[in-house]
């Protein structure tokens, strides 16, 4: 389809998680391809770094709004109330379609254009897996129907993984499965063939029961090296967990995380539940050895090139995690063949897979509220 006119996208982000950074690189590189992103920000204020990082991309607008995140709301209104001012913003922005990042804003949006929804985790999909076998908590009934209401009413739902796309299917009784779009990163660091530090490395939610601090950290007890763990270990509600035997680092700017790779460290995800793991893609990306928990999504994505323990054998960790500090030939090779899967995962992959997407919505011209597809 050609355009007169650079096509216009009201992409919405937060400043929290791993949302921002897969909103920095998408619209990094769709600016590549012509793209105009007004990139939206909602919950607690961006940085000044933040800040840098967005203005530095070529066309783009940055609004920051202060609206509510859902997962930090304690009922439907406000989240409601947030979904109309995106839509109010969007028809403000004369964008030609919108980008939810957060799915339970399409529920209440009017923005005039079509709607695609990119699902990156909810309160729902992750109770499953963090609370496995337990009904989900009444206080979050709200959001989960919200969620369900806004995947309905978009235009077109993406998740980061195949893995994921089905457990948002089979939750939320969609009619169609998600479209798979993997996320992408550029590289923090380039792997080099210099010698590496014997030390291991996890990056990620601490706080967050499913990531499996605190079964990592009954493998640093039992190490012969240093266990570093980057992250918070205070969750937004007040959510800790006990560590006393990870180093830990706190939160890490992507500078220090890029000086931590560099040394190339065996990189360690125990996660019970990821829709994609932009953590791994990083250590990926620098030439770690990954030892990774076998769950479906990590599976998707790094067969072949990790070692794969059960999620909750804190032996199992230990054994892979020593292997590889004890055998230097393995873990250049198992962080060479990482790196080299990688290159799949990039931002100009995920650009050129969001706009073909992004064409078909357009010629469609589809009302918002339509079926999820």
């Amino acid at each position: 389809m050609t355009r007169a006119t650079p096509l216009r996208l009201l992409l919405t982000t937060d400043t929290v998680g791993g949302v921002w950074q897969y909103s920095i690189d998408l619209a990094g590189a769709l600016a590549d391809r012509g793209v105009e992103t007004v990139l939206t920000q909602l919950g607690p204020a961006p940085s000044d770094a933040q800040r840098a990082e967005a203005s530095a991309i070529p066309g783009l607008t940055f609004l920051e709004t202060g609206l509510p995140l859902d997962w930090l709301s304690l009922g439907p209104a406000p989240v409601l109330a947030a979904g109309t001012e995106v839509g109010r913003l969007a028809r403000l922005h004369g964008v030609d379609l919108v980008q939810l990042n957060m799915p339970t804003l399409a529920a209440s949006a009017d923005p005039g254009a079509p709607v695609l929804a990119v699902t990156h985790g909810c309160v729902s999909t992750w109770w499953q897996h963090g609370r496995a076998g337990v009904p989900l908590d009444p206080n979050f009934a709200w959001h989960r129907a919200l969620t369900e209401q806004g995947l309905l009413a978009a235009d077109r739902v993406v998740a980061p993984s195949a893995g994921y796309a089905e457990v948002v299917h089979a939750t939320y009784a969609l009619p169609r499965l998600p479209t798979v779009v993997h996320n992408g990163r550029a590289p923090l660091v380039t792997p080099k063939h210099e010698p590496v530090q014997d030390c291991v490395l996890t990056v990620g939610r601490l706080w967050d029961s499913v990531k499996g601090a605190a079964l990592l950290d009954q493998v640093a007890a039992r190490l012969s090296v240093p266990f570093h763990a980057a992250g918070a270990a205070v969750g937004p509600h007040g959510e800790t967990v006990q560590l006393e035997n990870l180093h830990l680092l706190g939160q890490l700017d992507p500078s220090a995380l890029a000086h931590r790779l560099a040394a190339r460290p065996v990189f360690v995800s125990a996660a019970s539940f990821e829709p994609f793991g932009l953590a791994v893609l990083e250590a990926a990306a620098a030439g770690c050895a990954l030892v990774l928990a076998d769950i479906r999504v990590l599976r998707e994505l790094w067969d072949g090139v990790a070692l794969f323990v059960p999620p909750r054998d804190a032996a199992a960790y230990t054994d892979a995690i020593e292997r590889l500090i004890g055998d230097l030939a393995l873990r250049r090779n198992l962080g060479d063949a990482a790196a080299e899967r990688a290159h799949r995962y990039t931002p100009t992959r995920m650009a050129d897979a969001m706009l073909p997407l992004y064409r078909q919505l357009l010629a469609e011209r589809a009302p918002a509220g339509k079926a999820a597809a």
